[in-house]
């Protein structure tokens, strides 16, 4: 379990014994051994008056009311405040002391993610700011720290009613409703320092090919002129291979080469372990713990191949909310068990829906074998300031997750949230400028325009939703796919935006079922909500699901799918487990059903 009120500095080692209180890394993809959570109690204070900044609340002056446990958002019960109501501003506050084995050493502050916009002071002092409430920053607090005791002092802001602002399914009226759900407010993901030398790496971009290469592209901060970095790549416990060289500048390009690699699947999720070291003569500056998986993800023949080879996809929406802690997870062990469920009841993948997941999520993902696809949380409306605020902070997140084999597909937009009115002009370029945008930032994975209805001509996948009650409904929509084309719509918005034709990728029904049900004795909110009504019993559920399968089955031209969904969310009860993950069904019948489809 993440034990998140435990402040140690700790050795990451993955092969550390479990007997070790520790909270885990909160990125695996980039660890240090020396560093210290931040997360446990924080003094915290509401500012509905939004009178902080000017009576200097980051002086240390203003007593705060409230203690708030983080990294849960104040909305969320684990937080110890749970309110929903709202409170744009807010106030963080806590003391910690740098460990005496760091002395010589520059200590960066991480945060994971702050919703939405950010202000730090260390001691008071202001060390810098960051707009974007799914994505992680840091700073080198280096210059502001003091012998003993240190505070840091966090600013968020949120606007709970902008529908300008990336928000996902956090809703902008004050109660859940429908398809939305809690809002997030302020710190929602892990708080950490850690301490690295002179220079050290703020990223390696990591790109495998199947043929064995792999290529480094390192990052570096406060570059000296003829620095080394290396790498050095184990699989099992054995160094497969290793090499090192020389910086210019701020950059780093090192291509190694593994002998037969062990490709990534969701069936056998190989990964190489990679250590990579930042050195000035015999110095090690910095050193980071990372790995990766040799996996690709191509298209053809109406067909998504993984590793060259053909994969029906048979994903299940998964919207990342908890009751107790909303969009954050948990605990280690809850993500575990999603990942679980989701894979005994027969799916090979998870479409994270609306949010950019926590890293640990996408770790278990990539270590027990999903693929998934990475989804931006939206906006609902269109001005040119969200242009901005959109833009910049997809950038941030498909680089954050770049190195995550689990990741097949990337979505920016869904059902045209944040481009309402795609016959203006302006929407359309922005549609297709985040498609170029993608594949320009990452030219190995898939991408997918605007998920569910209204495509342009820039997509790799052909995604379509429909809620169709039956099978016979279902099948009668689309049994001509393969002679007639894309039907122009079924129910709601178009499959094409006007003057634009089909272009011949790969079809995926990435929405469909929704199929609602209440377990006896399950206590559920007055409002609660179904796709298509609630059925009665799980036998009437499982019939209709079989019929949709069977239907589906019967239609070639899909690629793959994605059901509706894995879990009921506050007042929605469309979920195949209860909101406190209970099954509803034996995932054995699940599993049947899921193999239907091949």
């Amino acid at each position: 379990m993440r034990k998140f009120i435990i402040l140690v500095a700790v050795n990451v080692s993955l092969a550390a014994g479990p007997s070790i209180p520790r909270p885990e890394y909160p990125q695996p993809q980039f660890q240090r051994e020396q560093w210290l959570s931040l997360n446990g109690p924080w003094e915290f204070e509401f500012d509905d008056a939004n009178v902080g900044l000017e009576e200097n609340w980051a002086s240390g002056t203003k007593k705060f009311s409230r203690t708030i446990v983080v990294p849960f958002a104040f909305e969320t019960k684990l937080s110890g405040i749970g309110d929903t109501s709202f409170h744009p501003w807010v106030w963080y506050r806590r003391s910690f002391t740098v460990p005496d084995a760091w002395k010589g050493k520059r200590v960066l502050l991480h945060f994971g993610a702050v919703d939405y916009r950010a202000m730090v002071w260390i001691n008071g002092r202001y060390v810098g700011g960051h707009t974007g409430g799914h994505v992680p920053f840091s700073f080198d607090i280096t210059p502001h720290l003091q012998r003993g005791a240190n505070t840091v002092t966090v600013r968020a802001e949120d606007p709970p009613t902008d529908r300008y602002v990336p928000r996902g399914k956090q809703y902008w009226e004050p109660k859940s409703r429908g398809i939305f759900y809690t809002r997030t407010t302020g710190i929602w993901q892990p708080v950490w320092i850690e301490a690295v030398g002179d220079s050290y790496l703020t990223k390696v971009r990591i790109t495998p090919s199947l043929d064995g290469a792999v290529r480094f592209e390192a990052r570096i901060a406060r570059p000296q002129p003829d620095l080394e970095f290396r790498a050095s790549i184990r699989f099992q416990d054995r160094e497969v291979s290793s090499g090192s060289t020389r910086n210019d500048g701020p950059r780093a390009l090192l291509a190694l080469a593994v002998q037969e690699p062990q490709l990534w699947w969701a069936h056998s999720p190989n990964l190489y372990d990679v250590t990579f070291e930042l050195r000035r003569g015999n110095v090690v500056l910095d050193r980071v713990q990372s790995y990766f998986g040799f996996r690709s993800v191509s298209t053809a023949h109406g067909r998504v191949l993984i590793n060259g080879r053909p994969v029906f996809l048979k994903m299940v929406l998964d919207q990342g909310y908890w009751p107790e802690s909303t969009i954050t997870p948990p605990s280690d062990e809850a993500i575990q068990y999603d990942i679980r469920m989701t894979k005994e009841m027969g799916f090979n993948g998870a479409r994270k829906h609306q949010k950019v997941e926590d890293p640990r999520y996408l770790y278990w993902a990539d270590k027990m074998g999903l693929y998934v696809s990475s989804e931006m949380a939206n906006a609902y409306l269109f001005d040119e300031d969200y242009v901005q605020r959109f833009t910049q902070e997809w950038i941030e997140a498909v680089e954050r997750d770049y190195n995550h084999p689990s990741i097949i597909m990337w979505v920016p937009i869904n059902e045209s949230w944040g481009v309402p009115d795609l016959s203006d002009p302006r929407q359309q370029n922005h549609l297709k400028a985040l498609y170029t945008l993608t594949k320009s930032l990452d030219a190995t994975r898939l991408v997918i325009d605007n998920d569910g209805w209204e495509h342009v001509d820039t997509t790799d996948l052909f995604a379509i939703h429909d809620y169709a009650r039956t099978g016979d409904l279902l099948y009668e929509t689309y049994k001509d796919l393969g002679t007639k084309g894309i039907p122009a719509r079924r129910t709601g918005r178009p499959f094409l935006v006007p003057g634009y034709r089909y272009n011949g990728t790969p079809i995926l029904l990435s929405e469909f079922g929704g199929i609602a049900y209440i377990p006896p004795g399950h206590q559920v909110p007055p409002d609660a909500w179904g796709y298509a009504g609630v059925e009665k019993t799980p036998e009437a559920t499982l019939a209709r699901l079989r019929g949709l399968y069977e239907a589906i089955a019967k239609i070639p031209e899909f690629a793959g799918l994605c059901y509706t969904q894995l879990t009921d969310v506050e007042q929605e009860v469309n979920g195949l487990l209860t909101y406190d993950r209970k099954p509803k069904f034996d995932p054995k019948l699940i599993r049947e059903i899921n193999e239907l489809v091949r």
